[in-house]
């Protein structure tokens, strides 16, 4: 059986749907999980996520590790249930009214309390041994923040997605040779906590608030791309919903990345903002 099938099987389903017994499982895996002195801090954000952070949630604290972990869920100026879900489930959390991923972000950084600091996104599912092959590359000398693979969550589509992802995947790794920074995303994106707070995440865009932290770390030590598999994690369809199919999603980012093939032979210390990314 897969890893996922599990946490897959409540995946985008009312709270009010899901079995009392996994809902019961949760909140003592979470109770159990509770420490004074955590060494790892797994911080997820979430807007409005009801029907998907328990799924989330489930795969995190089943986590397979030795190490102190805490659990902290930002609620993001969410106007669904999120909220109640979280007071159910008894997860530590915090409300962040300004609505934004960089808001977000930043709020869980402020609270966090591990040495370690590992980006979460509430609709994404991550693998049995996803904390301890993190936080294994951050204790690697000079490394300050690493970054991971992702797939898409099964469907009909699954060979279309195959290829899609295995062709994404060696773009990310040629890209990763001199701007390693283009390739984090926030749901599998982590850091030394201490370190990161030295720069922030940047609150004044609309995305791309990952990206901009690493590419700001870079001048402390190096990010390490963790492509093992035990450390790919599996998220929802939004960003090629918002393209209209996985071919146009295809067919957008093949276009876009021939354009800019040359220029990934050449290492960037800042980017220009468009316009249409600023917060206003």
């Amino acid at each position: 059986m897969k890893w996922y099938a599990d946490y897959l099987s409540i995946y985008d389903r009312p709270f009010t749907q899901v079995p009392q017994t996994v809902i019961n499982q949760v909140k003592d895996k979470i109770r159990q999980l509770a420490t004074h002195a955590p060494l790892v801090s797994v911080v997820a954000i979430a807007h409005n996520e009801e029907k998907r952070i328990l799924s989330c949630l489930w795969s995190l604290c089943e986590n397979q590790h030795t190490y102190p972990v805490e659990i902290l869920v930002i609620n993001n100026h969410s106007t669904d249930r999120t909220e109640e879900v979280l007071k159910e489930l008894g997860v530590t959390y915090f409300n962040e009214c300004q609505k934004g991923p960089g808001f977000a972000r930043q709020c869980g950084l402020n609270h966090a309390r591990g040495k370690y600091h590992l980006c979460i996104d509430a609709d994404t599912l991550y693998p049995p041994r996803y904390i301890s092959t993190i936080v294994k590359a951050l204790q690697e000398k000079e490394v300050v923040g690493t970054y991971a693979l992702w797939s898409f969550l099964p469907n009909e589509h699954h060979l279309g997605l195959f290829f899609y992802e295995t062709l994404r995947d060696l773009y990310l790794k040629i890209q990763n040779l001199n701007r390693p920074e283009l390739n984090v995303r926030g749901m599998a994106f982590a850091f030394h906590t201490e370190t990161a707070r030295k720069e922030g995440f940047r609150t004044d865009i609309l995305r791309g608030e990952d990206g901009s932290l690493a590419l700001a770390l870079k001048k402390y030590g190096k990010l390490r791309f963790v492509t093992a598999r035990k450390a790919r994690v599996l998220t929802g369809h939004g960003t090629i919903s918002a393209d209209g199919s996985l071919f146009s999603s295809f067919k957008k980012r093949a276009i876009k990345g021939l354009r800019n093939f040359t220029a990934l032979f050449y290492s960037k210390n800042d980017y220009e903002d468009e316009d249409s990314n600023l917060i206003k």
